[in-house]
């Protein structure tokens, strides 16, 4: 009887050795991986919007699939004496090239969105580079300019894509003010979300194919300039110098010391 009682006790001891370097074992991959995630490096931030007290904000445009409705905006556009920004994809440029000319020939800013309109995070360092370079070659072969902004389509991103954008001298950019344009809710859905949410230094996200975005523009136009805004391309608005973007608003602020 002494003997499997000292037998129990020491399978008892050894087995509660064991559960307990097995809970250390766990806890300690759950730290590392923890740790992980917070000391991998600083999250790197697009600009979303730029702090400003100027009223002046920024109008874009997404190219990806279509451009019936394109022509029209031009024509919207140069009415109202305003300069935007076209965010063009190597797809759509291949299909309108005629379409690229004009707007840049009409004096827009043009701006990548990738080649093939990928979901830019799921890319290698590679694969994302030759999007964005690609792209911009054929941009360059049709205009002769050469595009500085970026915006990763699905407005998806990860550390790896923002560092090669600006790398390769890109600022990344997103949006502020989003008017939904391509769920089609309507003329008057899209006017009220962007006056409802027009801030100085916005940045407004449209689409250049979005069905009432045609008439949603010009009313657009005329009550943000009833309202004292000065609408300019992107990079007009952007801050020059040094700068950092706060990390959790995605604003682009002006560096302290600098001027």
């Amino acid at each position: 009887m002494k003997i499997i009682l000292l037998r129990y006790r020491r399978l008892l001891v050894w087995g509660t050795c064991f559960v307990f370097l097995a809970g250390v074992f766990v806890l300690s991959g759950l730290y590392n991986q923890v740790s992980g995630v917070f000391n991998s490096g600083k999250r790197e931030v697009p600009i979303y919007a730029v702090d400003t007290k100027e009223k002046k904000l920024a109008i874009s445009f997404d190219a990806a699939w279509g451009a019936d409705c394109t022509p029209t905006l031009l024509k919207i556009l140069k009415e109202n004496n305003i300069k935007t920004t076209f965010f063009l994809t190597g797809i759509w440029v291949k299909e309108y090239p005629e379409m690229v000319k004009a707007i840049a020939d009409a004096g827009h800013e043009l701006g990548n969105h990738s080649l093939t309109h990928p979901h830019c995070n799921s890319l290698s360092e590679e694969e994302f580079l030759k999007e964005l370079k690609d792209n911009e070659e054929m941009i360059y072969k049709l205009t002769k300019k050469r595009t500085r902004l970026f915006r990763p389509p699905f407005g998806e991103y990860d550390n790896t894509n923002i560092r090669v954008a600006r790398k390769n001298g890109y600022e990344v950019i997103q949006w502020s003010v989003d008017s939904l344009d391509w769920q089609d809710l309507g003329t008057e859905a899209i006017v009220d979300r962007i006056l409802k949410n027009a801030h100085p230094g916005a940045i407004m996200l449209f689409h250049n194919n979005a069905k009432y975005t045609p008439e949603a523009l010009p009313i657009i136009l005329k009550k943000l300039k009833a309202e004292g805004y000065k609408i300019v391309p992107i990079s007009e608005l952007l801050i020059k110098g040094d700068y950092y973007v706060e990390r959790h608003s995605g604003v682009q602020k002006k560096a302290a010391g600098s001027s």
